[in-house]
């Protein structure tokens, strides 16, 4: 293996030198417990808000209604919970979308179980929820809107502002899974009119483990674990102070330089796309235009995922088939099949998500490798008629 390129940013990220140096300190020198009284705990405690305050900076929210828990998938089943259990003597109807994360659905799923009813919106042929169908799937006892703010497996970036929109004039709670959005594009939960928003530290450099949900002021959850008085009272357990000052110290980092890096990363994803675009039989998938900056997602007819991954990781590229989260499966992803995408077409998908480390000469390496790996798996495949250069289903 001549180098490596990681392409599957999306996954997850490296931690950044900057969350580093700041989470060193709390390891074995500032190390002491938030809710202990004396000094050399306290300033722990003060470095704590602090990392607070500065989420909640990046985030256009208050330093109260930022709650610190150990992923994106905590605060997503904790926000759906809890607004589920807090509002049920008022309604139990629940909006999301056929493209959430598998935190969002299969909380969902866990909820309907308890007698509460979803409806799963469809989406078009990129992705995008119709805030017209959101509107119309309104109900009086509806308690609850959940939808991302951007696919983590096509990188199409949702109508959230227009909806939220809706949602703050029926006066019903909105929730955003904004795990794949923070750190890569602008943020705001004021001008969006969210009530609840996601969000996990390894997304955007910052460390595993760790992190945070967005409750606006006014808007009461019960709390998640029972014990002591941590996070006011609603997430009991001794706070992790490196993780929360790693993930506010990336945060701060990527907001900081998002105007920049967002147009380099679209740069080098448009050349991509543009490049594996010229492949026969393929096709980008999600919104071509509004999408997360670092995401090129494909799918190639007469070509199974798994087998493409394998074949990429021997030249030293890291990517995914669909999400990083349910890789293992062998299934078409959900999304794929969503956007409509029949389940032939579905399996044969690759997900291609750029960063910080990634450079001109990976993306170069990317269009050198790729092609010839579709080529070659297409030349071994049953249902590619190699003379034609075609598949051999007609759909």
């Amino acid at each position: 293996m001549s180098r490596i390129v990681y392409a599957d940013h999306a996954a997850t990220t490296a931690l950044s030198d900057t969350a580093l140096k700041a989470m060193l300190p709390y390891f074995n020198q500032s190390y002491g417990n938030p809710s202990s009284l004396y000094s050399f705990a306290q300033q722990a405690k003060s470095d704590l808000e602090a990392a607070r305050a500065q989420v909640a900076a990046c985030l256009n929210a208050q330093p109260e209604e930022i709650y610190f828990t150990s992923c994106g998938s905590e605060s997503d089943n904790w926000a759906l919970r809890g607004v589920a259990e807090q509002k049920k003597d008022k309604g139990r109807h629940i909006i999301t979308s056929a493209i959430e994360h598998h935190a969002i659905l299969h909380t969902a799923r866990y909820l309907e179980k308890q007698g509460f009813e979803v409806t799963y919106l469809p989406v078009d042929g990129q992705g995008r929820v119709d805030p017209a169908a959101v509107k119309a799937a309104l109900r009086p006892d509806t308690i609850l809107i959940s939808i991302m703010t951007a696919n983590n497996e096509i990188g199409t970036i949702e109508p959230i502002a227009e909806i939220g929109a809706i949602a703050r004039e029926a006066g019903v709670l909105f929730h955003t899974d904004a795990v794949q959005a923070v750190g890569h594009i602008p943020v705001d939960v004021q001008a969006w009119k969210v009530d609840l928003l996601s969000l996990s530290g390894h997304k955007f450099r910052g460390p595993r483990g760790m992190g945070a949900l967005y409750v606006r002021k006014g808007v009461r959850l019960p709390p998640l674990m029972f014990g002591g008085g941590q996070e006011k009272g609603r997430r009991a357990g001794t706070e992790n102070v490196a993780g929360a000052v790693g993930l506010a110290a990336a945060l701060r980092e990527a907001t900081d330089g998002l105007a920049a890096e967002s147009a380099r990363l679209s740069a080098l994803r448009d050349k991509l796309a543009a490049g594996l675009g010229r492949i026969p039989y393929s096709r980008l998938t999600g919104d071509p235009v509004n999408r997360l900056p670092g995401t090129a997602s494909f799918v190639f007819e007469g070509v199974e995922g798994e087998a493409l991954l394998l074949l990429l990781d021997a030249r030293g590229i890291c990517a995914s088939s669909g999400s990083a989260c349910s890789s293992a499966s062998l299934d078409p992803s959900h999304v794929l099949l969503a956007i409509g995408l029949p389940h032939a077409i579905a399996h044969g998908s690759l997900r291609l998500t750029l960063g910080a480390e990634n450079t001109e000469e990976d993306v170069a390496y990317l269009l050198q490798e790729v092609p010839r790996v579709v080529q070659y798996l297409r030349e071994m495949s049953p249902v590619w008629d190699k003379a034609a250069g075609k598949p051999t289903w007609e759909l």
